[in-house]
């Protein structure tokens, strides 16, 4: 049986101004993508290439319920979940 993958995930600005959700089956391409500014949208336009935070979740749906969720969420709410995994706000794309 095949395990699938599916990350929901938060990218920010250096500075930490701005915030972007999302959601991929490949973590690491689509950082790239967002960093390299390959697909035109939200993060090019921007400027967000520091992968803040994400979760792993093995079935789409789950993690497609987790980032609608998210996006409702309040800013402080966000920063506070971010914070607590990544007080620093290193960018985690190195832990790939």
């Amino acid at each position: 049986m095949k395990i699938y993958q599916f990350y929901v995930y938060i990218m920010a600005t250096e500075n930490n101004r701005v915030l972007y959700i999302g959601i991929t089956n490949n973590l690491k391409r689509r950082v790239i993508e967002h960093r390299e500014k390959l697909n035109p949208g939200y993060c090019s336009r921007y400027n967000l290439t520091k992968l803040v935070y994400y979760e792993f979740f093995q079935y789409c749906d789950k993690a497609i319920s987790r980032e609608k969720q998210l996006k409702e969420w309040r800013r402080a709410w966000k920063d506070c979940l971010i914070d607590k995994a990544n007080p620093d706000r290193r960018d985690l794309t190195s832990s790939l």
